[in-house]
């Protein structure tokens, strides 16, 4: 069980209190700057604030077999091996375990780039083997900012299936405890448990389709569902003469109001 107390990050995180249960795949969805990436990375233990984070029952202390992070950055200027790369998410004293480095990398479909620099690999492909670093020491828990980001359809229904699977009691899941930001809101609804954040705070949690309820996807995304897949919620955007919206003034002086 991962516990936050009272976790905040001024100003992009109020006080957040979660109980996370691990054998669930969580999704953490919101627009864009809502305050996800916050919430991870001090789930994580990689910044500094008020509140605290509990490992079933005690004060978390990081390890590479209680806890991965995968950033969203997919960035490398150097030039290492992928192999040797995802070896570094067994911790830094850790011995070579190329039976482990390797079958990290087929899971994420990438054992042919391992011995490729990472610094050559498309985007994707960089995504792909940074999973592979996250999964490698097998932790109890995986903490990730939007793994699916970047991949082809092909690879983000695997990536899906994948992180599913590693939170699965049986049938060879090992019940970890998954909690990943996404965007995607059809593949969001694969996950057991959604937490919606906007504006630093979680303003609704539970099943999928609970959560992304028309009301939400409305208010929160401005979008609705059709035939057609997601479109633009139907908001009155238009403005009255009595109503019109005062802009800061041009170079030249003038001022400029809707019509």
């Amino acid at each position: 069980m991962l516990e936050a107390i009272a976790l905040a990050r001024p100003p992009m995180l109020a006080p957040t209190g979660l109980t996370l249960h691990s054998g669930q795949l969580v999704g953490v969805i919101g627009p864009n700057g809502a305050g996800k990436t916050t919430l991870l990375r001090a789930l994580a233990g990689l910044s500094r604030g008020p509140g605290t984070v509990r490992l079933d029952g005690q004060p978390f202390v990081p390890h590479p077999r209680r806890l991965a992070w995968l950033p969203a950055s997919r960035d490398a200027v150097w030039p290492i091996q992928a192999g040797a790369l995802v070896q570094l998410g067994l911790g830094p004293a850790a011995a070579p375990d190329p039976a482990a480095v390797a079958a990290a990398l087929a899971a994420c479909d990438a054992a042919a780039l391992a011995a490729r620099p990472v610094n050559q690999l498309s985007t994707g492909e960089r995504a792909r083997v940074l999973l592979a670093r996250a999964l490698v020491a097998r932790p109890a828990w995986l903490l990730l900012d939007e793994p699916i980001a970047n991949l082809d359809p092909g690879h983000r229904l695997d990536v899906m299936a994948l992180l599913a699977a590693e939170a699965a009691n049986g049938n060879g899941g090992r019940g970890a405890g998954v909690v990943m930001a996404l965007h995607d809101l059809d593949l969001a609804r694969r996950c057991d448990r959604l937490l919606l954040i906007n504006g630093g705070a979680v303003i609704a949690d539970g099943p999928p389709g609970n959560v992304l309820s028309p009301d939400n996807l409305a208010r929160i995304f401005g979008v609705e569902a059709s035939n057609h897949g997601w479109i633009r919620a139907n908001f009155d955007v238009s403005f009255s003469r009595d109503q019109q919206v005062r802009l800061p003034e041009s170079d030249d002086g003038l001022r400029f109001e809707p019509s």
